[in-house]
């Protein structure tokens, strides 16, 4: 596993613009989603492709109420692309097509705003707080946030640069320590994966994702979680395929069958 440097340097420009430009292609051919509905092509049964960006915390949510939606609204074909917040600023801006969009936090989504990228005002529609995931067995006998600073543990972050690493930087810092990952990743769920595999002892999650891992990793609850909490924004983007469609997800998600869902996998109010 290759370490990496502690300053956890900012993306470079050139490498942005070439993951974006990889995504955008496969975002727009539909291969980079998940198809909600499972259906027949759209052309085929006069359905509307729907296409939701949303941060890769959310996949098990937004999956289970698109099932839900599609019971109500068959004639829409969501199909969703997941992927760390910063990464789906990096295609939208690069032109990728997208109804819409949600992120992680709010400071991802403001660039978008900034950018002019929005159609309309985002919402905020859930908060979500970061927990110590190890396997099931917790070889490393984890019981705090400073344990993952011992000499030996192999902790697993995520990028600065994303809504989980933000909030792992804020954290450390609340505690007074300095961790030293063995890896840092650009989604929560590729932090998640290295600790149910066994390649690392512990990560910094989203507690969610804990409860939706199904028993692969368990969770430590630590009390600096609470300096950084983070609230998820949901919002309609400029030039979408559908934006009617993009409303009508976004109406669910914001109301009652929308929160409900949210509740079930353990995000808070935002």
């Amino acid at each position: 596993m290759k370490h990496k440097a502690r300053s956890r340097p900012s993306i470079g420009t050139a490498a942005v613009a070439l993951v974006a430009a990889s995504l955008v292609l496969t975002a727009c051919s539909g291969a980079a989603g998940s198809t909600a509905s499972g259906s027949a092509p759209a052309q085929d049964t006069g359905k509307k492709t729907v296409v939701v960006f949303a941060a890769a915390s959310l996949k098990s949510s937004f999956t289970t109420l698109a099932e839900k939606l599609h019971d109500e609204h068959p004639e829409l074909d969501l199909k969703f692309n997941f992927a760390g917040s910063q990464d789906l600023v990096a295609q939208i801006k690069a032109g990728a097509k997208a109804d819409v969009v949600a992120t992680a936090d709010l400071a991802t989504m403001g660039k978008l705003q900034d950018a002019g990228s929005l159609d309309g005002a985002a919402r905020n529609f859930a908060s979500n707080t970061l927990t110590i995931a190890v396997p099931p067995s917790n070889p490393a006998n984890i019981s705090a946030l400073a344990d993952l600073a011992r000499p030996g543990v192999k902790t697993v972050l995520c990028a600065v640069q994303v809504p989980c690493g933000a909030a792992s930087h804020k954290v450390e810092k609340a505690a007074g320590l300095d961790l030293k990952p063995v890896s840092e990743e650009l989604a929560v769920t590729d932090v998640l994966g290295k600790v149910s595999s066994g390649e690392a002892d512990a990560g910094l999650v989203y507690r969610t994702d804990v409860q939706g891992s199904k028993g692969a990793v368990k969770a430590i609850d630590f009390p600096q979680s609470s300096a950084a909490v983070n609230t998820y924004a949901v919002a309609l983007v400029n030039g979408g395929p559908d934006s009617d469609g993009g409303k009508t997800f976004l109406a669910a998600l914001t109301g009652d069958p929308g929160r409900k869902v949210l509740a079930d996998a353990g995000f808070g109010k935002p």
